[in-house]
């Protein structure tokens, strides 16, 4: 059914001359019903006849459909019941009533239902609610309190009321609601508020406190606070759209309502052996003509008491407990002064048990009767303990040492190790999260009688009794492959003192036979033919059935005199080997003889082998040196000594005559003297030559500069190539008659192209010896004669 009203400035002006009251009543008329929803089975039941409640009074609404558990000891918690208009439940045309979903899918089983019209038109069959009837006058001050009117020249109408007196065992009350109208059609939900409101207050005395609000402050149940986005002329934005639960349509009618909110719950909080009035306030806003309800949820109201856990968390009526774990039963009450407590086991007091938490340790129905000053019907709860045992079980590690015939776990060899149980329900589970949850992502059995599992691999195994007492417990996988007996020996034939490496693989550590230890290799020396085994043991502690052997033969010795030399540049040195029974030679050159010659210096080894045994010999071939030759001792009698370096430390030879002739001395007689002497010093047996040209300078003591060419100068062209050679002569008084140069190298008795007299000069002349590299000083006269 949906209504549909022309609001548009066609109406606007014909109706211009109308009251506004006239114009607040009347209405453009709704959609008439279509063949559609008019059928049996798309509403739900209002004050059918078929149902007992249906001739229920408003007293026995309340306490028997709208609170819960309240039949049989209810007249003290709940009275004072009245609706208003007062109509008998005889009236078919009520504003209230019960009703039913039937066969729809609203969202309530069932409960009480107040309209702003007739009732029984809220459902049952496609009708018009609109009903131009009276309620209960017009703006209640209470209603108006807890939802001020938006216009206040407009009313709020045809108010419903239904108020009854309570006295709550609980710190909390409250019910689920829906809330529909007519008005949610066209634009009105933008002006016509109609509106619901739960008010609460101590019978006592005090101003009420409306808790029918929606969440978080967002204000009170009315259309215009409840909508979706209205377009058009007339519209307006969404508010609160959240809670609408939407429009009726061909596949949600329902009820003869054209919208409806989404359930909610109105929450008070009380104190305990309190007593309250409750009134709910239900009206049209501006009209009097399209209705509005609000179905309130049988069962919803609970002022009883509920169970939580040591936590705090709310208990279901039947909880399970395992192996008699103590389980904290409190019940959630206010305590207040005279309140007492007793609770029960399978409908026996237990003793001792007059508070409100009691710790149960076995199963069974536990129950608590609380009774409160004032209150002659006590308040009662009870929850159902249901009681199992859970199977041992324990971590375990399942180990698998792989083989080509035996690949993966078979995991049913573990559950021996995880429960001593028979009976147990086990379950192997890769994820933990399926394990807690216990759902039924566990390993089939072909998955477990061949699974491919990770070594350190972690499964969740539920050890159960078939029912929810159940156990998580891990198995850890351990898998290696089976280690392959490896055993190698760097010789397997050595002669007597020599030694071979064992060398075992595959393994962690190592069981041997013939070897003392658990490492992969040993150096062994046997002094005779012995055969070695060993087992190589995985980090699992997997072993092989079968060991490694190696059989390791001994024969004599070989044995080589080999000695190298000192060799120069472009010299060659014969090495030998030495020789032996069966010897065949193999060199670091790639010779294959017993000697071989050798140029360049360095390490040079032969292998001897005699078809059984293997043996290297070293020798060094070193660089010779060339001799330096330090220092030349010549005197004027013509000997000569020379004195070299010798960093080969080899044997030295000398030669005066540029290696002519050579001796093992390094002294020299009858060398003459001004002479250039080509010294050579070599390491005897190379040809490492140190070599130097040396003057034998002597200094003569008389020139006859007479063109004779006898004594004429004294010519210093063999010793002023030496470093820092200088020389110079001076007269008798010290005058500088001379100084050297590589212009005049020699002396000819002259001085600045003068012949000098007769007489004796004074000489000085200074180097750096070629040999020693040391400075010499030579001083001494000399006598000129100069014939005229």
């Amino acid at each position: 059914m949906l209504n549909y009203r022309l609001k548009n400035y066609y109406f606007i002006l014909v109706f211009l001359t109308l009251s506004a009251s006239l114009l607040g009543q009347r209405k453009p008329p709704k959609n008439l019903v279509t063949s559609v929803n008019n059928k049996a089975g798309v509403f739900i039941d209002v004050n059918a006849a078929n149902y007992t409640p249906s001739a229920y009074t408003a007293q026995q609404l309340v306490q028997q459909v709208l609170i819960n558990g309240q039949s049989n000891c209810s007249t003290p918690l709940v009275s004072n019941v009245t609706v208003t208009p007062n109509q008998p439940v005889t009236n078919n045309d009520r504003f209230w009533g019960y009703f039913n979903k039937a066969t729809t899918n609203f969202p309530f089983t069932d409960g009480i239902v107040l309209v702003t019209g007739m009732a029984r038109k809220a459902g049952n069959t496609a009708s018009s609610v609109s009903d131009p009837v009276a309620g209960a006058g017009i703006n209640d001050p209470d209603l108006l309190a807890a939802v001020p009117n938006p216009t206040p020249s407009n009313n709020y109408n045809d108010n419903v009321m239904l108020e009854f007196d309570f006295v709550p065992t609980s710190n909390q009350v409250k019910f689920n609601y829906i809330f529909a109208s007519e008005e949610y059609t066209s634009t009105y939900p933008c002006e016509y508020s109609d509106a619901f409101a739960l008010l609460i207050k101590p019978t006592a005395g005090g101003p009420y406190v409306n808790v029918a609000v929606l969440p978080g402050g967002a204000g009170p149940v009315s259309m215009t606070n409840i909508h979706p986005a209205i377009s058009g002329i007339g519209g307006c934005a969404a508010i609160n759209e959240t809670y609408f639960a939407g429009y009726n349509s061909a596949s949600n009618i329902v009820t003869n309502f054209e919208g409806r909110t989404v359930p909610l719950t109105a929450t008070a909080n009380v104190t305990p052996g309190v007593s309250y009035h409750f009134k709910m306030i239900l009206s049209d806003y501006r009209d009097s003509i399209f209705d509005s309800a609000v179905f309130i949820e049988g069962g919803s109201f609970d002022i009883g008491i509920s169970f939580t856990d040591g936590a705090g968390t709310v208990l279901p009526s039947t909880i399970n407990m395992c192996d008699n774990t103590p389980q904290v039963l409190t019940a959630q009450v206010v305590t207040s002064p005279g309140t007492t407590y007793q609770w029960f086991l399978n409908g026996v007091a237990i003793p001792g048990a007059t508070s409100n938490t009691y710790t149960a340790t076995q199963p069974g129905v536990y129950s608590i009767q609380v009774t409160i000053p004032g209150n002659q019907c006590p308040g009662t709860a009870e929850i159902t303990i249901v009681g199992g045992t859970t199977p041992p079980a324990q971590d375990a590690t399942l180990k698998l040492c792989t083989t080509p015939t035996v690949p993966n776990f078979n995991l049913n060899d573990a559950t021996p190790l995880i429960t001593t149980s028979t009976t147990a329900v086990v379950r192997y589970y890769v994820s933990q999260a399926d394990a807690t949850a216990g759902n039924n992502n566990y390993l089939s059995a072909a998955a477990m009688s061949s699974y491919n599992g990770t070594d350190g691999q972690i499964l969740y195994v539920v050890v159960s009794n078939g029912a929810f007492c159940r156990k998580i417990v891990n198995l850890t996988l351990r898998k290696e492959v089976t280690p392959v007996a490896q055993l190698t020996a760097t010789r397997t034939r050595i002669c007597l003192g020599e030694s071979t490496t064992l060398t075992a693989a595959n393994g962690v550590t190592y069981q041997w036979t013939g070897v003392t230890g658990t490492g992969s290799t040993y150096t062994v020396s046997p002094t005779q033919t012995t055969t070695y085994t060993v087992y190589p043991i995985g980090a699992q502690g997997c072993k092989p059935q079968q060991p490694a052997t190696v059989t390791v033969e001994v024969v004599p010795a070989i044995k080589s005199n080999l000695s190298g030399g000192m060799i120069c540049q472009g010299d060659a040195i014969t090495l030998d080997a030495g020789a032996g029974p069966n010897y065949v030679y193999l060199w670091s050159t790639g010779a294959t003889t017993q000697t071989i010659s050798v140029t360049t210096p360095g390490t040079y080894k032969v292998t001897i082998t005699n078809g059984v045994c293997s043996k290297d010999f070293t020798t060094q071939v070193t660089q010779a040196i060339i001799p330096e030759i330090v220092n030349v001792n010549y005197n004027e009698n013509g000997t000569m000594i020379i004195t070299a370096s010798n960093p080969s430390n080899g044997p030295l030879e000398y030669s005066i005559d540029n290696g002519l002739t050579w001796q093992n001395s390094n002294t020299f007689a009858n060398v003459p003297r001004n002479k250039v002497v080509s010294i050579r010093v070599r390491v005897k047996k190379t040809s490492c030559v140190g070599f130097l040209e040396y003057f034998t300078f002597v200094m003569q003591n008389v020139i006859t500069p007479n063109g004779d060419n006898i004594n004429d100068i004294i010519d210093f062209r063999g010793v002023n190539d030496n470093k820092d050679f200088k020389a110079s002569i001076f007269d008798r008084y010290g005058k500088e008659v001379y100084r050297e140069s590589k212009l005049q190298p020699y002396w000819d008795g002259y001085f600045q192209g003068k012949r000098l007299n007769t007489a004796s000069y004074w000489y000085q002349i200074s180097f750096e010896d070629p040999a020693s590299k040391q400075p010499v000083v030579k001083t001494g006269w000399i006598l000129l004669k100069n014939f005229e």
